[in-house]
């Protein structure tokens, strides 16, 4: 992926900052399917739509939610290890997608899950170019160094003994 390809993929994904409103069609249709308990499952889904949020900046994904129990949750590009697109069959029919974001060592808590998307894959790709670029960053920056050093000192090691061939 170029810079260009790049620029124009994070500035896609930097406008997604609330689920699609057929997530809300979503949570209806699954609560409909306690039929008694459709109160219960409804309300606490319909406050998470109305609450969710999502932000996507240098550091890393943030995404927010809830009225009395609030959770919020940052991840940087540096912490994640894995992204998963998942579609259930409904999901499919309202073109809406998650992205899971998981994290080494945290267990099921650590993990992000970006729900209610259409652009999941665009997500997913500007995830997976965000974290090859900080890891690609740290293992390049510090080794560079000692790589030209080497290089170098290979090269002067190699004139020398051709020099001392050449004088036999």
């Amino acid at each position: 992926m170029n810079d260009a390809q790049f620029q124009a993929l994070r500035a896609k994904v930097a406008k997604i900052t609330r689920p699609e409103p057929s997530l809300l069609l979503y949570y209806l249709l699954i609560s409909l399917l306690g039929f008694v308990a459709f109160p219960f499952v409804f309300v606490p889904l319909f406050f998470r739509y109305e609450t969710l949020k999502y932000r996507f900046d240098d550091q890393g994904v943030f995404m927010s939610y809830g009225i009395l129990f609030r959770r919020e949750m940052q991840l940087t590009y540096a912490r994640m290890q894995d992204i998963h697109l998942s579609q259930n069959l409904l999901e499919r029919w309202l073109h809406l997608g998650t992205v899971t974001v998981q994290t080494a060592g945290s267990g099921e808590g650590g993990n992000l899950g970006i729900v209610g998307v259409k652009e999941f894959e665009a997500i997913r790709d500007y995830l997976y170019a965000r974290m090859r670029g900080v890891r690609d960053e740290g293992k390049h920056t510090g080794h560079a160094d000692t790589l030209i050093e080497i290089r170098d000192a290979l090269t002067r090691t190699a004139q020398a003994l051709k020099a001392v061939a050449e004088r036999r």
